[in-house]
This record gives structure tokens, sequence and C-alpha cells, in this order.
């Protein structure tokens, strides 16, 4: 896999972030709101350690 496709995958993944942060507005969540959060803090951790890696790298 190159490099570009990573970057491509990442930004998509990134961009799903913003579908997790409204799910967190609903008052209706319950205890998905744990897993919602899990769910933020390990793709903020990915997304970190990717540009730790790939220092140069602009997602958005």
């Amino acid at each position: 896999m190159d490099l570009q496709t990573i970057k491509e995958r990442v930004a998509s993944v990134q961009s799903k972030r913003e579908y997790l942060l409204s799910l967190l507005e609903q008052p209706n969540l319950g205890t998905l709101r744990v897993d919602v959060n899990q769910a933020l803090e390990e793709l903020d951790d990915l997304i970190d350690e990717f540009r730790r890696s790939i220092p140069e790298t602009e997602l958005n």
C-alpha cells in the first residue's frame, strides 16, 4: 500500500469523527456514551500516531 492510499484512508476515518461527536449530543445514548467516548479517544490516538510517524502529513 502506498503512502497516498494510507493518507486517504486515514482522512476517511478522521472524517467519521464528526459523526461520533454528533452521537454524544443524543440524549438517549445511555450506556453507549462510554463506547462512543472510547472510540473518539482511540481515533484521536491513532491519528496522532499517524501524524508523528509521517509528520508532514496534513489530513484536513
